[in-house]
């Protein structure tokens, strides 16, 4: 995993919880928590893709 993609995630981390406070102060607790779940759903996409080429090195690496 490349130091970018930990960038990446903290950004989308930071940025998410921003918006969640800004939203939540301003009385709207439902869009807060759909912003933090369609942050979550950023951050999975990406590791799962992460996760899929792993699995292909390793299926790789011994020939499978």
């Amino acid at each position: 995993m490349d130091v970018d993609m930990i960038f990446k995630i903290a950004a989308i981390g930071i940025i998410v919880a921003v918006l969640n406070q800004l939203l939540v102060r301003s009385g709207r607790e439902e869009q807060a928590m759909l912003t933090t779940l369609a942050g979550l759903i950023v951050v999975l996409s990406l590791i799962v893709s992460q996760i899929s080429s792993l699995f292909s090195t390793i299926k790789q690496l011994f020939g499978l």
